[in-house]
């Protein structure tokens, strides 16, 4: 056990950063919230215990356990459980980032793309907002549950394994295509507070091959950022984020700060499959209840037909990168 806790405050870039933002949360929580608060929501914290380690581990963000628990199970409004899996998230996420930008051996130039995904995708957070947010609740709900159920099978079920540590993007025909993944990401987020991450990760191991934890890393740190201008955009131009909407981020705010990052630390050091099957049950069980809840034949529909176009895509696309390996591999037993 102390040669874990070793292997992760090993940074001092990172303990800086955990024990800065720790005491930041100590003086917010002494000026705006309190213990009996606390206790009162204590589902909060608890949520973002299984949430937040999700961030960290998979590429799916912390709101893929926040959204549904908080919009489906709890009836919470679909608005605010959208801006606390954005606040949430610009916590952990961005806590999970900084441990990655400063463990040793991680080839920092594999990130550089960031830089350029993170504007691309936030416009389309903008246009989601501006444009997208009459769409009736329970379809919104449907489109979610279907996206991080179909994407938890398709990915655990495909032998998808690429090899490229750096983005090689040629032509037009490749940065139109990631433009438009990200722009469809950020709508994605403006609607349940995550998705871009998911979907710049199956584009990057699929069309370009990349390493799958890498992949993980940058879709990990495009979705800190996005959740980061996302609460700023919510806070500052919208003015919607309540006192309420703060204190609930106050009580979850230290369970994500250390479990988004550990949930990295994890990843770099196991086989995680066992846990990718944990996260489809649970995804399948969300989606169950989802259906099973007031029931109704336009829910039935729209989560079904969801699910179905989705996992098509997502197994092609990522059955793409199977094909690809095994005819480079052919080709060169062949040579």
């Amino acid at each position: 056990m102390r040669g874990i806790v070793r292997g992760f405050f090993e940074s001092r870039i990172f303990c800086g950063w955990w024990g800065g933002m720790m005491l930041l949360w100590v003086a917010l929580f002494a000026l705006r919230n309190s213990i009996p608060f606390l206790i009162e929501h204590w589902y909060y914290p608890a949520i973002m215990v299984l949430g937040a380690f999700i961030a960290g581990l998979t590429p799916e963000g912390g709101g893929a356990a926040a959204f549904p628990v908080l919009s489906v199970f709890l009836d919470v409004k679909r608005e605010m459980a959208r801006d606390f899996s954005l606040m949430i998230q610009s916590v952990g996420m961005t806590s999970a980032s900084i441990w990655i930008l400063s463990q040793r051996g991680h080839h920092l130039p594999s990130y550089a793309p960031v830089l350029w995904f993170v504007p691309v995708s936030f416009l389309g957070f903008v246009f989601g907002m501006q444009a997208m947010q009459a769409i009736p609740v329970y379809i919104i709900q449907a489109l979610f549950l279907s996206l991080i159920l179909t994407f938890t099978l398709a990915y655990i079920s495909s032998k998808h394994r690429g090899e490229l540590h750096l983005l090689h993007a040629r032509g037009f025909a490749d940065h139109a295509m990631l433009a438009a993944v990200l722009f469809a990401g950020g709508i994605a987020a403006s609607l349940f507070g995550t998705g871009a991450d998911i979907a710049i990760y199956t584009l990057l191991v699929t069309r370009f091959r990349m390493d799958e934890k890498v992949a993980t890393h940058i879709s990990i740190m495009l979705m800190a950022a996005i959740s980061i201008l996302g609460c700023a955009y919510r806070f500052f131009w919208d003015g919607d984020v309540t006192d309420y909407q703060v204190r609930t981020w106050l009580c979850a705010y230290p369970v994500v700060l250390f479990m988004a990052p550990f949930g990295s630390y994890v990843l770099s050091r196991l086989n995680v499959e066992w846990m990718l099957r944990a996260i489809v049950a649970l995804n399948i069980f969300q989606i169950a209840y989802f259906n099973l809840k007031n029931p109704t034949w336009a829910k039935l529909a729209w989560s079904t037909g969801f699910s179905v176009v989705l996992f098509a895509v997502f197994w092609f696309s990522l059955a793409r990168i199977v094909r690809q390996t095994a005819r480079r591999r052919a080709a060169g037993a062949g040579a």
